[in-house]
């Protein structure tokens, strides 16, 4: 498949033609903090300029979302804002039995909302099923799905990697009564892995990430379908006019997750510092006191380091393009954007040799530097061999932004969605009217 460039506006419909009325749901939609607000973002926005009409479901926090695509609120009780989390609301703002579900488990150390926002969208959709023709849940995975499903609606679910990773990594850091703590907040993924395996077909990110659903949950390798993930070149793209700062690192990453190997990141940075000046900025918010805001303290970088926070696209790009090293350091990915929008933006990238970042990177050394996870010293020696070398860093960066123009865009990601979209309906037997229909439903792709 050809990749094309990132949308600049819709493009002509081949006449004949039918849009398709999608619903995207999202359980959450946070646009600077993990994926799901990203993923959501720039897939709704290019299916919209294919010309498809997309109303995105979501739960708290909302999505940011560009012109044409429309956002349905569904909301929860909101129990993990930023502001006051884990703290229920009155007992007379609880609005249904969903309600006392979801505050139930949270009082029991649980985390309910892929349940609860799975059962809120199936009772919204089910009121709703000539509207739309066919639903794309990002990674829900709740019971609630399946009442989706027996309601005859063509379903296509994106799993980016299965939860159940992160649990491990989780509880193998966690002490003592945290383990306890930790196996009680993933109880949702066991139903993931039960809801998974009864839905078809599933996009997946990298066949690393089919690999791991098909061991994890026990998902038919069949069912899975690849479909990379992209990045908005509009924002992250070479900028010459952007000076790069002597000894920055950046680094976009969740920091309080074990997962993510911001720690190890800290550490390299400790011994850098010993040798040389550097500064670390990382795109994230730690918890005040938590495990990331101590270590800094603890390893004497509150004067290097950075944590930068609710920054837009356009500040990030330029962040990420001001900086001489990138790195993500993390034990696990299904993919990474981190990875893709710093080569997108030409700056020499660091990674862990581990889960789909060797097939986002390349195992050849060309567009980034893989190196074993975990190993703050490697991590350090690595770090200061790029920084005493601009020629490699040069070619580096002219190989990183050549990769991503040949495999990942979000025109490509959409238009290769758009065909999943189609044969699902096909295999459904309904038409875009909801109504069912022999015929196959085109999607546009690649100018088909």
């Amino acid at each position: 498949m050809t990749q094309s460039g990132t949308s600049t506006g819709p493009i002509p419909r081949p006449s004949g033609e039918r849009p398709l009325r999608v619903a995207l749901l999202s359980y959450r939609s946070k646009q600077h903090v993990g994926g799901q607000g990203v993923y959501v973002r720039h897939l709704s926005r290019e299916l919209a300029a294919l010309g498809h009409q997309v109303t995105v479901f979501s739960g708290q926090p909302y999505p940011v979302l560009d012109e044409g695509v429309t956002l349905e609120k569904i909301p929860s009780l909101d129990l993990y804002n930023d502001v006051t989390p884990f703290v229920a609301p009155p007992v007379r703002e609880w609005r249904d039995w969903i309600d006392v579900l979801e505050v139930a488990t949270m009082w029991t150390a649980g985390f309910p909302e892929p349940l609860t926002y799975s059962l809120r969208a199936n009772r919204e959709l089910r009121r709703r099923l000539d509207e739309f023709d066919v639903v794309h849940d990002n990674q829900t995975l709740g019971w609630g799905l399946l009442g989706i499903k027996s309601a005859g609606l063509p379903l296509v679910t994106t799993i980016h990697h299965p939860i159940s990773v992160d649990r491990r990594i989780e509880i193998d850091e966690a002490r003592g009564l945290q383990k306890l703590s930790k196996r009680r907040w993933y109880g949702f993924v066991r139903m993931q892995a039960r809801v998974a395996r009864r839905l078809d077909p599933i996009l997946v990110p990298s066949r690393s990430s089919a690999d791991d659903i098909a061991r994890e949950f026990g998902v038919d390798p069949t069912t899975m379908e690849v479909t990379p993930l992209g990045v908005d070149t509009r924002y992250f793209h070479p900028r010459p006019d952007v000076e790069r700062v002597p000894g920055r690192i950046v680094c976009t990453a969740s920091a309080d997750s074990p997962l993510k190997g911001v720690g190890v990141l800290l550490r390299a940075a400790a011994r850098l510092t010993a040798e040389r000046d550097i500064t670390l900025t990382i795109v994230s918010k730690p918890r005040p006191g938590g495990p990331t805001d101590e270590l800094v303290d603890r390893l004497g970088l509150r004067e290097r380091v950075e944590f930068v926070s609710g920054i837009d696209d356009e500040e990030l790009g330029r962040l990420i393009s001001s900086a001489q090293v990138a790195v993500v350091p993390s034990f696990y990915e299904g993919f990474s954007l981190p990875a893709v929008e710093a080569m997108a933006c030409g700056t020499p990238l660091v990674a862990s040799h581990a889960g789909a970042l060797p097939e986002v990177v390349g195992t050849d050394g060309e567009a980034g530097r893989l190196i074993p996870p975990g190993d703050p010293e490697l991590l350090a020696t690595t770090l200061a061999d790029l920084f005493d070398d601009q020629a490699e860093r040069e070619r580096m960066s002219a190989a990183a932004w050549r990769r991503v123009q040949e495999r990942f865009t979000w025109r490509a990601v959409a238009e290769l969605t758009a065909q999943r979209y189609a044969s699902t309906i096909a295999a459904t037997g309904t038409g875009p009217d909801g109504a069912h229909d022999p015929a196959p439903v085109r999607a546009r792709a690649n100018g088909a």
